[in-house]
C-alpha cells in the first residue's frame, strides 16, 4: 500500500483537485483506492460520493478523526490523503509519519508562493523530511504556458530545496470533471490526454516510492 498526501497551507491552490485526480488515476488503473478528507470542506467526500456508482469508485475516509487508518479497508493499494488547507507541518504530523510522497502544489501568484516559504520550511522540521526519507515534490498548478508570469513563478520553485515534479495548466474542465466525481483519466479524446500528459512527470515521481 502506498500514501501519498496532497498538502500545503494555502488555501485555493487545487490541492483538492489534485487529490481527486491521483485517485482516479490509480483507480482507472484497477488499483483499490482510498481517499482520505481530512479536509473540513468534505470536497474529497463529495467527489467520491458522485463517483460512488463507476467501475473505479473511490472509498472515502474521514480524516479528521485519529482513527482514520483504522478505517482504511484490507486490501487498499493507494491512499490520498487531502490535508486540511492552513494547517502546517505540525498539524500534519499524523500524515506525515506515515506518508511515501508528499505533493506539495503551488500557484504562480507572489502571494502564493510568499505563503508557501513558511509552509515548506515547517515541513522541513519534520524528522523524515529532513532526513530524506519523506519525498516532497512541488507541483505548478493553473499555469499558464508561455506566459511571464508563469514561467517567473517556476524560475522561483526551482531554485527550491524541493523538486518541480509537474507542471499542470489551467483548464476549466477541472472545475466541471470534479463537479460530476471524474477526472481527465475517465476519458480518452486527443483534447483530454494532451492535459494528461502533464500529470505524466508527477505520476512516474510518486511511483519511484
Amino acid at each position: 500500500m502506498k500514501t501519498w498526501l496532497v498538502a500545503c497551507s494555502k488555501g485555493g491552490v487545487g490541492k483538492t483537485t489534485i487529490a481527486t485526480h491521483l485517485a482516479a488515476e490509480a483507480a482507472v488503473a484497477g488499483h483499490n483506492v482510498v481517499l482520505v478528507d481530512a479536509d473540513p470542506q468534505g470536497s474529497a467526500t463529495r467527489w467520491c460520493q458522485r463517483r460512488a456508482g463507476m467501475a473505479s469508485a473511490v472509498l472515502p475516509v474521514d480524516g479528521s478523526r485519529k482513527s482514520w487508518r483504522k478505517h482504511i479497508p484490507d486490501g487498499t493499494q493507494r491512499v490520498i490523503v487531502d490535508a486540511p488547507a492552513g494547517a502546517m507541518g505540525k498539524q500534519l504530523e499524523a500524515f506525515l509519519d506515515v506518508a511515501d510522497a508528499l505533493v506539495v502544489p503551488i500557484q504562480p501568484s507572489a502571494l502564493d508562493i510568499e505563503a508557501s516559504v513558511g509552509f515548506l520550511e515547517s515541513l522541513a522540521r519534520h524528522p523524515r523530511v529532513r532526513n530524506g526519507q519523506l519525498r516532497v515534490g512541488l507541483v505548478g498548478n493553473r499555469l499558464k504556458p508561455h506566459t511571464n508570469a508563469s514561467q517567473q513563478a517556476l524560475d522561483v520553485l526551482r531554485s527550491w530545496p524541493f523538486p518541480v515534479v509537474a507542471e499542470l495548466r489551467d483548464s476549466q474542465a477541472y472545475v466541471v470533471l470534479t463537479g460530476l466525481g471524474k477526472s481527465l483519466f475517465d476519458y480518452h479524446s486527443t483534447h483530454v490526454r494532451e492535459h494528461q500528459e502533464d500529470w505524466q512527470p508527477l505520476l512516474q515521481w510518486l511511483r519511484k516510492n
